[in-house]
Formats: structure tokens, C-alpha cells, sequence
């Protein structure tokens, strides 16, 4: 591995990923149609049936998050 200057942070915040990167993350989720909030207003997102798929092919193990 490369021990460039240039090296981005992947921060987490607790146990999540935050900083900069968590940010995009989210961004990029919400695009594709992968989490979504029933209202804009609601706090929390959901996973929605297309980010089911597509974190699986990631090999996400999604059983390990709690229904709510």
C-alpha cells in the first residue's frame, strides 16, 4: 500500500462512518435510489427494496440490522 501524503480519511463517528466520505456516501444512496425517507422531514432513512439488491451484491449482510 502506498503511504502517500495524498491518503484520504475515512472517519467514523462512533461506530459510522462520517466526515466527508459518510456524506458522499449517503448522497450517493439517496441518488440511486437506495435508502430513501418516506417524508423529507423524517430523521431516518430506510432501505429500500432496490438497496436491498444492490448492498447484497456488495456483500452487505443486511441481516445484521435491525427491522424497526
Amino acid at each position: 500500500m502506498n503511504q502517500s501524503t495524498d491518503r484520504k480519511p475515512a472517519k467514523t463517528c462512533y461506530e459510522h462512518i462520517g466526515g466527508k466520505l459518510g456524506q458522499l456516501l449517503l448522497e450517493q444512496f439517496v441518488e440511486k435510489g437506495w435508502i430513501a425517507k418516506d417524508n423529507p422531514g423524517d430523521r431516518h432513512f430506510y432501505i429500500t427494496e432496490k438497496g436491498q439488491i444492490e448492498f447484497t451484491k456488495l456483500g452487505v449482510d443486511l441481516s445484521q440490522i435491525k427491522a424497526e
